[in-house]
């Protein structure tokens, strides 16, 4: 089985060729650092060992988390849901894959102006303007969140909101996603929700497949960026109610295996510390 977990049909027009080949071969030129096994098995074959690693290594947990917080998002628009706040956004096409959405929902992204500038520019070489609906807010909001600045940017924290918070939490230290997740939820309504994606306490002593995890755990410290808190599902839902949310849905590696990985043939899996939650403030 090979069917799409997630489709982003935008995002290879955000690099340019050369910058796609240059970084497939850098990480092609690392495969025995992922698993020198590998890179004895398919010495010759690049493309092969080039899958190898985005599937085993790089894939599984972006993917899947995108897809399992845009089907929530999907159904809280439903239920009423008027603004999208993208924490850490980066180079998120949510808004362009979605025109349809353009009268019915507000979309901010939140991160810092350099990352902000890169995308604009990207954005503009390749003639897509910017959608009515998005708004740019730009902040380095673990150290300076400020709901100010996005109320300033147009955000009305009497609706109904939703936020995403994907591939962040474990940077952050515990103190550090407690505080910012009170002052999300500070002055939103009831209803409002968070889907996120955090490391359980496996986290530093779990290899995982082909040592995967250990690996993640390596190149996030050799970045300059080490993950710094991984949780018990008690812990997290002690943080959550300090910040007046309720989980609605969690899903464990188990989970998320049959809810997107199930029936495959290829190398894609559910990372095996990595939980997603929906989260709703009461």
């Amino acid at each position: 089985m090979r069917d799409k977990i997630f489709d982003d049909f935008i995002a290879k027009d955000l690099i340019t060729p050369r910058e796609f080949t240059e970084i497939s071969n850098h990480m092609i030129r690392g495969i025995s650092f992922f698993n020198p096994e590998v890179a004895n098995r398919f010495h010759d074959q690049p493309d092969k060992i080039l899958k190898w690693i985005t599937q085993v290594q790089l894939s599984p947990t972006p993917l899947a988390r995108a897809a399992y917080c845009e089907d929530k998002l999907a159904h809280e628009i439903l239920l009423g849901v008027r603004q999208y706040v993208i924490l850490g956004a980066g180079l998120d096409t949510f808004c362009f894959r979605h025109p349809e959405l353009k009268d019915s929902l507000e979309i901010f992204e939140i991160d810092h102006p350099d990352t902000h500038n890169f995308k604009q520019k990207r954005l503009a070489n390749v003639n897509y303007p910017i959608p009515s609906n998005l708004r740019f807010v730009s902040m380095d909001f673990i150290k300076e969140f400020s709901v100010q600045r996005m109320v300033e940017g147009g955000f009305i924290p009497s609706k109904k909101t939703f936020f995403s918070f994907l591939g962040v939490s474990y940077y952050l230290t515990k103190q550090e996603n407690v505080t910012l997740l009170n002052k999300l939820f500070a002055r939103v309504p009831s209803g409002s929700s968070l889907v996120f994606d955090y490391a359980d306490d496996r986290l530093f002593e779990e290899k995982g497949m082909y040592n995967r995890v250990q690996n993640m755990v390596r190149m996030a410290s050799a970045g300059g960026e080490p993950m710094k808190s991984c949780y018990t599902y008690d812990e997290m839902e002690k943080m959550l109610e300090k910040a007046d949310l309720l989980i609605y849905e969690h899903l464990s590696p188990l989970a998320i295996q049959k809810q997107f990985f199930r029936h495959r043939t290829d190398y894609l899996s559910a990372f095996e510390t990595i939980h997603y939650i929906h989260a709703v403030k009461k």
